[in-house]
């Protein structure tokens, strides 16, 4: 079990950054922009929240989990009267498109093989009680080579995202407690130079001071975090948990290609999700992600 659990971490780690463009790359944001969906957020919440259909904002802040519903609502559904979902997929697809061709110029043909090895690996995902990786999984797959690539890695993320919203669920963390728990790790583990931090991830999950300090309180009433704000070793142990349960529930692809077959999606994804990876802030909302070999 181990094994597959770290399979199913060091893919992650390469479909992440391929996927990641959609949010960083200045060709994917200026296509928001260029459709009429100025302002960050309105491009975020349309172009992800899209597949699931003009839906609200009650749906969307269930189905991205550890958002303030609050502000989620500033966005939806209030952008649906400026973009169809079908013109927001578009247009994310397009953006994304455009960054990969500029980080991934010359390597069309193994961003093509890398697109037809995740596809396969797609067959085997399960989507029961996943929402969003279902709805994804109703988009058809473009003909172009690199927006097929980032479709596959855009469907595997939220496929592992939404087994991973599951095992905070089964956790008793919700998403305010999850964002502050994952603070509170990191700036155990990194000292003076935290990883995630508040400063980072408040402003960007839309959480208040006073529902930042509410859900702090809670983890620290139930001894996963001391008075110091830091995590506990029994705040550290469900946290273990919470990412070990995420993995068993993105392991079925992996488990099923074997050992040759992902050797070979690793032959060729690897130095293409290196590629993507260096055009990232070194830290985003996920962690700091570095694509590593199974």
């Amino acid at each position: 079990m181990a094994d597959t659990m770290s399979a199913a971490r060091a893919m992650w780690t390469m479909f992440e950054p391929v996927h990641d463009v959609t949010y960083f790359a200045p060709e994917a944001l200026s296509a928001f922009a260029e459709a009429g969906l100025r302002g960050y957020w309105r491009g975020y919440f349309a172009g992800r929240a899209a597949p699931l259909g003009g839906t609200r904002a009650a749906v969307v802040a269930a189905s991205f989990y550890n958002f303030a519903p609050a502000f989620v609502a500033r966005a939806i559904p209030g952008v649906w009267d400026l973009v169809t979902p079908q013109d927001a997929i578009a247009v994310r697809e397009t953006g994304a498109a455009a960054a990969l061709r500029r980080l991934l110029g010359g390597r069309e043909a193994e961003a093509a093989k890398a697109a037809d090895l995740l596809w396969r690996a797609v067959a085997d995902l399960d989507f029961a009680g996943r929402a969003l990786s279902a709805a994804n999984s109703e988009l058809p797959p473009s003909g172009d080579p690199l927006t097929r690539l980032w479709q596959a890695t855009t469907l595997l993320r939220e496929h592992r995202g939404d087994g991973h919203f599951a095992a905070l669920a089964a956790a008793d963390i919700d998403g305010c407690e999850a964002v502050v728990l994952r603070c509170a790790k990191d700036a155990k583990d990194a000292k003076d130079t935290k990883v995630m931090s508040r400063e980072l991830i408040q402003p960007v999950r839309g959480w208040t001071d006073e529902q930042w300090a509410a859900a702090a309180a809670r983890l620290t009433e139930r001894g996963l975090t001391g008075a110091d704000g830091t995590v506990t070793a029994a705040g550290r142990a469900v946290h273990d948990a919470v990412e070990a349960a995420t993995d068993q529930a993105a392991a079925r692809p992996w488990t099923r290609m074997g050992a040759a077959g992902l050797a070979e999606v690793a032959d060729v994804l690897l130095p293409l999700a290196q590629a993507c990876a260096a055009s990232l802030p070194a830290v985003i909302p996920v962690g700091r992600v570095q694509p590593t070999r199974p």
